[in-house]
């Protein structure tokens, strides 16, 4: 099958030494070689392509991955994320943007809301978003927008925004906009809030990983299935993207798993979701995403059929990237 797509993950993400995520005074080169184990799993997980939202040294972990310099899979990336604070003009805004185009990033991400630890309700103004959103399209770039409740999906997509991003709270005034604007929907049902909860121990106490913010996500975890639900049913196109952070990185396939489990999609569909659908949200669709001639060479393998057992997809066997084998042959090209 393709090489799999996951259009949401921070590689930046990892536990330290200690086992907790967000540790100080780490020892030398301990994050670049936790950021390096990161790719490489997630590639190894069968995912040759990602989208990483906001860390400024992705510019050279993409410049290296591509020079084959390590091994991780192809990485577009938004370099930081724009969260407007009180006071920020549109303006301003706007030469982010511009600025962050200049710096070298793929794409423009976006806070319009809190996070679900902190409630997730619209925190910026209309005016912030569109001037976020519009200047992200004036530029050529795609706006991706972190916005849980229906307010900031609402006012995203009506700002013109290119995708939103989790949606946890969305309602079905919500879900329609989406589909009325024909935008990209990235619902999160399977990896990002079972990860937190796995690992409660190893991130609580840093910043809002708190117990009043474990009790949100564990509230929410059980509404995911229901929603994506509406949304599979109201057409809204869904590439898989997971907010893989630290203890998800190479699980990334899960997020598949559960939408096909407790989501009721389609294996097929679950699995074009993942590569072809996921390319074109990218911009890429004509490069990646599906194997065919003139197509980069991007191929996994995995035993059996997940077809009929979508879990085959745990499982991965070979990864071939642009033409490279990483694992089940020789490396060649």
């Amino acid at each position: 099958m393709p090489g799999m797509i996951d259009v949401h993950v921070h590689l930046n993400y990892f536990f330290g030494p200690g086992g907790k995520y967000g540790e100080r005074d780490l020892p030398p080169d301990y994050e670049g070689q936790a950021v390096q184990a990161n790719a490489r799993a997630t590639l190894m997980g069968g995912f040759t392509t990602v989208q990483s939202l906001g860390w400024p040294a992705d510019r050279e972990l993409r410049d290296a991955i591509a020079a084959g310099l390590i091994a991780g899979p192809r990485l577009l990336t938004s370099l930081e994320q724009i969260t407007p604070q009180a006071g920020d003009t549109p303006d301003e805004l706007r030469r982010r943007v511009r600025q962050d185009k200049q710096n070298g990033a793929d794409v423009i991400k976006l806070f319009a809301s809190a996070s679900i630890r902190e409630g997730g309700k619209m925190n910026v103004t209309e005016a912030q978003i569109r001037a976020v959103c519009g200047e992200a399209k004036a530029q050529g770039l795609r706006s991706l927008v972190h916005a849980h409740d229906s307010q900031s999906i609402i006012t995203s997509v009506k700002a013109g925004c290119s995708e939103i991003e989790h949606g946890m709270y969305a309602d079905d005034a919500a879900i329609k906009a989406m589909k009325d604007a024909n935008v990209y929907f990235d619902r999160n049902i399977g990896v990002v809030l079972q990860n937190y909860l796995e690992h409660k121990d190893q991130y609580m106490g840093t910043g809002n990983y708190n117990e009043r913010g474990f009790a949100l996500m564990q509230q929410t975890v059980s509404t995911l299935p229901a929603i994506f639900k509406k949304a599979l049913a109201a057409g809204l196109r869904m590439p898989v993207g997971t907010d893989a952070v630290a203890g998800a990185h190479g699980h990334n396939a899960r997020e598949i798993i559960v939408r096909v489990q407790d989501g009721g999609q389609k294996p097929m569909d679950a699995i074009v979701s993942a590569t072809s659908l996921s390319a074109q949200s990218l911009n890429v669709g004509d490069t990646i995403g599906t194997i065919k001639p003139g197509y980069e060479a991007d191929i996994v393998a995995v035993p059996g059929n997940p077809l009929t057992d979508i879990t085959a997809l745990r499982n991965v066997t070979f990864v071939m990237k642009g033409g490279k084998v990483f694992s089940g042959g020789t490396p060649r090209r």
